[in-house]
């Protein structure tokens, strides 16, 4: 299947086709005025361990944009497979995301999940407009990793399992990047 149509080009066939990359699953939080903002994404990406920097991008539509353009902490959780529910809750728009979801409050107020596979407390570095998106840029000031947990995966439109992750693995980045 190919994008392009009679009328050009089709984001629809455009998004199927991105769909195809499998991605972790993230509920990225943040202090809100009134109560604190939270979203499902799976736009979160490593930038740089010199310093260390990761990426997320929230859509420009996004009623909470404000909230997110002005926090002064994040933190990203990327989620366990038994998190499916929490996922579903957090991707949708709307009102009582928070509602019976237990949290902590990092150091900076943002809200801290229970159960992830990693948690990374994040400083605002820059933000970027970017097509529909803001790019969000942000410098990881703690992390946490729980080993034994499996991450939650996503592709072609629904949630996915990993194999068995035992083998042999290639040290990772390769050789041939440098």
């Amino acid at each position: 299947m190919t994008a392009e149509t009679d009328t050009g080009f089709d984001p629809r066939a455009f998004r199927n086709c991105l769909g195809q990359f499998p991605t972790g699953v993230c509920i990225i939080t943040a202090p809100g005025e009134e109560e604190p903002v939270g979203m499902t994404m799976s736009s979160f990406n490593s930038l740089s361990l010199d310093p260390p920097l990761v990426l997320f991008s929230v859509d420009k539509r996004a009623r909470g944009l404000p909230q997110w353009q002005q926090a002064e902490a994040y933190v990203i959780h990327v989620l366990s497979e038994g998190q499916r529910e929490l996922s579903n809750r957090f991707a949708k728009p709307g009102e009582n995301k928070w509602e019976g979801v237990t949290y902590q409050r990092g150091p900076a107020g943002a809200p801290i999940l229970s159960g992830a596979v990693a948690v990374f407390h994040c400083s605002p570095d820059t933000q970027h407009e970017a097509g529909d998106h803001v790019l969000f840029i942000a410098r990881v000031d703690h992390f946490t990793m729980n080993a034994d947990r499996r991450p939650l995966v996503f592709c072609g439109g629904r949630y996915s399992e990993l194999g068995s992750g035992h083998g042999d693995a290639d040290i990772w980045p390769l050789n041939i990047h440098y």
